[in-house]
């Protein structure tokens, strides 16, 4: 069920709120960036995403083919969503960080359903082999 969401940073400079049917889907990836990051994400377009503060307080890093753009608030360090483009995920998206969402209880977080990629391998359209650690 589409519902809007809303999320910050730790510090609370960054803040949004998002339309997301977290019932569909959230991800959890191993690759080299999303593994140390313990990133857990759902994918909307950009229309779906409004950011309402800190433009100014976010810095980016990317690498490898640049196509995601990692946001971090560049006062606390939080990560609450990246942007991107990907022609073979449906083009432009904002991955929302779950744990960045305000509004969700525990027991909502504990019940998400959960698709695993293989970034590790660059196989994302599989569930790598382990994934309790993710």
């Amino acid at each position: 069920m589409l519902k809007t969401y809303h999320g910050s940073c730790h510090c609370g400079a960054v803040r949004y709120e998002a339309d997301i049917d977290l019932q569909a889907e959230t991800h959890r990836c191993n690759c080299s960036f999303c593994a140390k990051a313990r990133n857990w994400g759902a994918t909307i377009k950009p229309s779906a995403f409004r950011q309402l503060a800190g433009e100014d307080a976010l810095t980016e890093y990317t690498f490898n083919s640049r196509s995601a753009r990692h946001l971090f608030c560049k006062h606390c360090g939080g990560r609450p969503f990246s942007r991107g483009d990907v022609p073979e995920i449906g083009g432009a998206y904002v991955s929302v960080n779950i744990a960045c969402i305000d509004d969700i209880s525990q027991e909502e977080l504990g019940r998400l359903p959960v698709k695993y990629m293989n970034g590790r391998d660059n196989d994302w359209w599989h569930a790598p082999a382990h994934t309790a650690h993710l």
